[in-house]
């Protein structure tokens, strides 16, 4: 195939994205208690700038600083002043030095706020995340004006990144944060005009995104991530992302990217969730299998002319070749190569065939408590093990500007706890 993944992507905004490669959106955890970006920011995303990719998604920018998805968020809920606005301006500047994008994943994490974030965490209906341990406390159910005031602070926190320098936007309406929800009826079990039918649990996302259009003008990305479904019995099912998909389109979204579970069915990071999963009604494609959304980005393509972004389990350059030349991604996502290997992007323009795959090399969790995994009690705690590994590998990025691969998954894990407990101590 002739050097597919360098050509450039112009989006219905248009606005050019000048290749078909992308950094995933990866929680950081290197903001301030408050909050604030800070130096460490500016020199992971520094480093992914001169890395190649065409874009940058930041982790998550939350609009409320009661629901983080983690401590260490950046927070804007509310206008920025001259501090906040200048920290936002650097990190914008570090982040595209070298002429790529750089966008903000604005987001509210609901439910799945950890209790040691907020013991009664706001969501659109009063149902607890299924999940043992102890982690997540149980939530409150968000009024109308509540529901009204987010939508008012997304439009806040976009209009702020876009001053700061920022390039695009992206609404976080997946992986069971509150707008993916909203749009579940596992967890949202509302009767009012934000409950039952789709075209109901859509509108908290839709009001949204018209919140966040209005605020930045017709001329800026604004895309979402929207699950392909939760994999959940009775949950967010693939039929229902193609009618929201729809909707979105009609909205002025200029990119969806497809991912797919929640906490509970974490079937994006590739492991085992606590309950069954739940199959869904799309057809399996002949296509190298590598990604994890593929087949359902081609079957999302017969709907919908909006340019996709497919994020997960991407490694050889022949299937991200493929799945831009015929496998429904106009831009592939790509997360946990680029917190070892930065310069990922640089390296499969010129023609590296395979991404590392640290899982293998590693052996990140033992096989002894892998196989204590299969215990349903003890199954978040190796799910969150190995998701620490790779916070920590962005910790040693955003400190010294180098990964540490042969840090230990327990070594790990003792970092970003320490890590956490002194942000939550300093807020």
């Amino acid at each position: 195939m002739d050097n597919v993944l360098a050509q450039p992507l112009t989006l219905p905004c248009g606005a050019v994205i000048p290749n078909r490669l992308a950094k995933a959106a990866m929680t950081e955890g290197l903001a301030t208690p408050q909050g604030v970006p800070t130096p460490e920011l500016e020199r992971l995303y520094g480093l992914w700038s001169d890395g190649g990719s065409g874009m940058l998604l930041s982790g998550n920018i939350q609009v409320d600083a009661d629901h983080l998805e983690r401590p260490g968020n950046v927070v804007v809920d509310r206008e920025p002043d001259a501090a906040m606005q200048a920290a936002l301006a650097r990190w914008a500047q570090a982040a595209t030095r070298n002429g790529n994008h750089f966008w903000a994943q604005i987001s509210h994490a609901g439910r799945q706020t950890q209790k040691m974030v907020n013991p009664h965490p706001k969501a659109p209906s009063a149902v607890k995340l299924g999940m043992p341990g102890g982690q997540f406390g149980q939530p409150v159910a968000l009024t109308i004006a509540e529901i009204e005031e987010i939508v008012r602070r997304f439009g806040v926190c976009a209009a702020a990144v876009k001053e700061a320098g920022f390039t695009g936007v992206q609404v976080h309406a997946a992986h069971g944060y509150l707008l993916s929800e909203f749009l579940s009826p596992r967890s949202n079990q509302r009767t009012d005009r934000y409950g039952g039918e789709l075209a109901n649990r859509a509108r908290a996302l839709l009001e949204v995104v018209a919140s966040v259009r209005a605020a930045v003008g017709p001329d800026f990305p604004v895309a979402v991530k929207l699950n392909s479904a939760d994999f959940q019995k009775g949950g967010f099912a693939f039929e229902d992302s193609l009618q929201v998909a729809a909707w979105l389109e009609q909205a002025s979204v200029d990119l969806i990217e497809i991912s797919g579970g929640t906490y509970e069915q974490p079937r994006l990071i590739g492991v085992e969730g606590m309950e069954e999963v739940e199959e869904q009604n799309v057809a399996h494609s002949t296509m190298m299998r590598e990604a994890y959304f593929v087949d359902f980005a081609l079957a999302m393509q017969e709907k919908v002319s909006i340019p996709l972004m497919v994020t997960g389990g991407f490694r050889l350059r022949a299937a991200m070749e493929q799945a831009v030349s015929g496998g429904g991604a106009d831009l592939i996502g790509l997360g946990r190569p680029m917190c070892v290997m930065t310069d990922a992007p640089a390296q499969l323009l010129a023609g590296l065939d395979e991404l590392p795959r640290y899982e293998n090399q590693l052996a990140l969790l033992p096989a002894w408590l892998s196989g204590l995994s299969r215990i349903k009690a003890i199954r978040p705690l190796t799910i969150f093990a190995v998701m620490y590994w790779y916070y920590a590998q962005l910790e040693e990025l955003g400190r010294h500007g180098r990964a540490k691969p042969a840090m230990s998954v327990f070594a790990a894990t003792k970092q970003v706890m320490g890590g956490q407990k002194a942000l939550l101590a300093a807020r």
